[in-house]
């Protein structure tokens, strides 16, 4: 069992900055996809970004590159959403989830964390 923790949400105004943080458990965290994903209210839930087991590839939604970066610390077996130029779209609980096969989809998931962005 994997328990995934996010930490670091809040209340911003627009243009401000944010960084997530979200802990998993495990021995083997450089072995798990890991990405970010969002639900605004009344929205379906969303993919945010992704960083990959193997190889450190990086992915984003359109919606936000160039202004999100995913970044993890294997030995804190934590990773990272750093949020820039927010923008009120942008509110939403954001949730972090762990792929811990090649052979799941995202496994784990933590309780997520509520980011608020006021204009």
């Amino acid at each position: 069992q994997v328990q995934v923790v996010e930490s670091g949400g809040g209340l911003v105004q627009a243009g401000g900055s944010l960084r997530l943080s979200c802990a998993a458990s495990g021995r083997t965290f450089r072995s798990y996809d890991m990405a970010w994903f969002r639900q605004a209210p009344g929205k379906e839930r969303e993919f945010v970004a992704a960083s990959r087991r193997s190889g450190g590839s990086t992915y984003y939604a359109d919606s936000v590159k160039g202004r999100f970066t995913i970044s993890r610390d294997n030995a804190k077996n934590t990773v990272y959403l750093q949020m820039n130029s927010l923008k009120p779209e942008d509110t939403a609980v954001y949730y972090c989830a762990a792929s811990t096969s090649p052979t799941t989809g995202y496994n784990y998931w933590g309780q997520g964390t509520q980011v608020t962005v006021s204009s």
